[in-house]
């Protein structure tokens, strides 16, 4: 079995605990964001209210920054505002109000949960973060916990990108923050560091930090309401710690929470040595091969042709231009003929890889996917039928089409 880890990494003494808790929360006080989520949350009396408003903004916030969902969040809350009102809406209706939000399953999954909520359990919202988890698709630990402390006052912690930062940097832990090991142990110490009579402000407190203060460049140690408890920002004033072996300190090399011995405390990275991340994989490079088919409508408008993306997988369920997964390395001509066998079988009717006109090429980077379309023209001549067996499919003004549930990649192109 691991090394226990030592106690400098935790917070061992009950007095400590309680100064972190006071200085953080009357930080918060003073210099808290006026967020939509967390004004309704504090002001809203029906804790299922406040339990689905703070649920739609935790799910709309992961993975994407706070300016860019705040906007999205007033309009879902203004479309939706109960449970029971996002039940009742369409999958393409969310999938319209997602569009240009990203990692798109995040809203099919909700509206699932919500569905769940209305017809299995009375409309009522599960009030403890183990229940939250167990109960509601697409709501794991960290989402729960924040419903549960936020909007039902269940004294548990939090623990997201920004809690790993400040806490691996409060206790220089220095292995792999992604590991199961640190993660486990960071969970521990945010369940011992809630404030039990205000729970919820105190994990938005913490997450505020991050957020501010403690960013991953050039954090702000100077502002921070918690530096004195911080053991990057001590060590950064004072140096490395005695040679002299303290009680406290860990062993020789078998410590799961040390940096290892061939990545070394880096004194001109100060506490941004903290936390330490496995290298990512580079994402994987894709081609795709993309028609803007183009014909006039019957106002003399021009109408572009869309279709729907399966319902699982990338971009599920959203609208694109007619396209094709291309091969590595094919030479342009060959990229023309695969696109119009793929239209022909659209059209039912011959299409000339020499009539499609090449605009140009659209990079769109996914979190693990480099994708590059190559944007093809087509204009057509006249009605098109298209084969009912095959995608849904429809004609779109340039109105409709921004109004449709089309990814950000498709504007581009």
């Amino acid at each position: 079995a691991p090394a226990p880890p030592p106690a400098r990494h935790l917070f061992s003494y009950p007095a400590e605990v309680e100064a972190l808790r006071g200085n953080l929360l009357a930080w918060y006080d003073r210099c808290k964001r006026d967020l939509p989520w967390s004004l309704l949350a504090a002001t809203e009396p029906d804790a299922d209210r406040r339990g689905y408003a703070v649920w739609v903004s935790e799910i709309m916030l992961q993975q994407t920054q706070v300016a860019t969902v705040i906007d999205y969040y007033n309009r879902w809350m203004q479309k939706w505002p109960t449970l029971q009102a996002l039940a009742q809406a369409s999958l393409e209706e969310v999938n319209e109000l997602w569009a240009g939000l990203g990692y798109y399953s995040r809203g099919k999954r909700l509206q699932e949960a919500a569905r769940k909520v209305v017809s299995e359990l009375a409309g009522r919202m599960p009030r403890t973060a183990e229940d939250l988890q167990k109960l509601l698709p697409g709501v794991g630990q960290y989402t729960a916990g924040a419903i549960a402390s936020i909007s039902y006052g269940q004294a548990t912690g939090v623990v997201d990108g920004n809690v790993i930062r400040v806490l691996c940097r409060l206790r220089c832990i220095g292995a792999d923050s992604s590991s199961p090991a640190v993660i486990d142990q960071l969970w521990d110490m945010a369940n011992v560091l809630v404030d039990r009579s205000r729970p919820g402000d105190f994990n938005q407190a913490l997450m505020e930090l991050g957020a501010t203060v403690c960013v991953p460049k050039a954090p702000l140690c100077g502002e921070c309401p918690v530096k004195q408890h911080c053991q990057a920002w001590r060590r950064k004033l004072f140096g490395n710690p005695p040679k002299v072996p303290d009680v406290e300190d860990c062993g020789v090399g078998d410590c799961p929470l040390c940096p290892p011995a061939t990545e070394p405390w880096d004194s001109s990275l100060g506490v941004t040595n903290f936390p330490r991340k496995a290298a990512k994989k580079p994402p994987r490079a894709m081609r795709t091969a993309t028609c803007v088919l183009e014909r006039r409508g019957c106002h003399g408008a021009p109408e572009y042709l869309i279709v729907q993306r399966p319902s699982s997988g990338l971009l599920a369920g959203l609208w694109e231009f007619p396209s094709l997964p291309l091969a590595q390395d094919l030479q342009e001509e060959r990229e023309r003929e695969e696109l119009a066998d793929h239209l022909q079988a659209w059209m039912g009717r011959p299409v000339a890889a020499k009539g499609l006109r090449f605009i140009g090429e659209v990079i769109h980077i996914f979190s693990h996917i480099h994708q590059t379309y190559v944007v093809y023209s087509l204009p057509l001549d006249g009605d098109v039928t298209l084969d009912p067996a095959l995608s849904p499919s429809r004609w779109v003004t340039e109105d409709e089409f921004h109004a449709s549930a089309v990814s950000t990649a498709m504007k581009k192109v």
